[in-house]
């Protein structure tokens, strides 16, 4: 007697093969989907630690640089010589390594700390125009306006501009309408009030924006400024004084105004100390560069107030 037995067709055998290795492949595969999820998770906590970690030893390392700003600054006010560009404080902290401010003698060993180094520089904020003398109690001043005219027609720039400014900022003073612009801190948030970002970076260097009424430095203003500040100034005058003023800074404006007797010194705002600086620090840590920007007031009493603080850059 002959026994018979069943199989199933070939072509179902190979429908369940296919269908097991197809099986075997999606598990592979989300098996696979899930590694690298978890691999890629913890390679992103590990960039955000980093990243948080250079972000607090960068704001340490900088906030060195704003130390030996004040320290700068507080000897130069002992000295009670005139803010000029002939003093320590205009000297700009060339590039160095970190590990020239860390270590103490020369057997202290930091080959291993990171790659870091720091510079920075002291720029005299007085010796730029400072935009917020063109309004008091809510009025434009015409004097003030004139010499904002005086300076853009230096410049070159577009005669409304002084107007714009000045409406602008007065409206941004006033705010008594819902539509009012927003007050400027900075000179490049210019354009909150309609100037066009052009002309706020060819102001950037002339202008500044400080919370009080400040007189020009004449001893660190460049010669545009000092054209603008005093009516009836020209290129020719503001360079020869400018060239006295590097063999000997002006000690009080009488000495200033001795130069040029034919001038017109009485609506112009003008001083020989500064009370208001801008501090930069730049920071190289590894493959990024890292700059800051920190505006401060020198107080009679020797101290150095921090008022504002910005990063204005960061780049790999």
């Amino acid at each position: 007697m002959h026994k018979s037995f069943r199989t199933s067709p070939p072509r179902k055998r190979d429908r369940q093969r296919g269908a097991a290795l197809l099986t075997a492949m999606i598990i592979v595969t989300l098996v696979a989907t899930l590694a690298v999820s978890m691999v890629w998770q913890q390679w992103r906590s590990v960039q955000v630690e980093a990243a948080e970690r250079a972000r607090t030893q960068s704001a340490w390392i900088l906030g060195g640089a704003l130390d030996w700003a004040r320290l700068i600054l507080r000897e130069d006010q002992r000295s009670g010589r005139p803010t000029a560009l002939t003093e320590p404080w205009a000297v700009p902290l060339a590039e160095a390594r970190l590990s020239t401010f860390l270590a103490a003698d020369k057997n202290n060993n930091t080959d291993d700390g990171p790659e870091a180094f720091l510079s920075g520089s002291i720029q005299d904020a007085q010796a730029r125009y400072n935009l917020n003398n063109l309004i008091v109690n809510n009025a434009i001043v015409p004097t003030e306006l004139a010499t904002l005219e005086r300076l853009c027609q230096t410049l070159g720039l577009d005669g409304s501009v002084p107007t714009r400014i000045a409406q602008g900022l007065r409206d941004a003073n006033e705010a008594k309408t819902g539509n009012a612009p927003l007050l400027p801190q900075t000179v490049a948030q210019l354009v909150w009030l309609g100037i066009d970002a052009g002309t706020v970076r060819a102001l950037e260097p002339y202008v500044v924006l400080l919370p009080i009424a400040t007189g020009v430095n004449v001893n660190t203003a460049p010669r545009e400024v000092l054209v603008a500040a005093i009516p009836g100034n020209d290129v020719a005058t503001s360079e020869r004084l400018l060239q006295i003023r590097q063999r000997a800074p002006f000690k009080t404006l009488a000495d200033f105004q001795a130069q040029a007797p034919s001038l017109n010194f009485k609506t112009a705002k003008l001083d020989v100390r500064s009370d208001f600086f801008e501090v930069r620090g730049r920071l190289r840590l590894s493959d990024r560069i890292l700059e800051e920007r920190s505006l401060v007031r020198r107080l009679s009493t020797g101290q150095v107030v921090l008022l504002e603080r910005e990063r204005v850059s960061s780049r790999e």
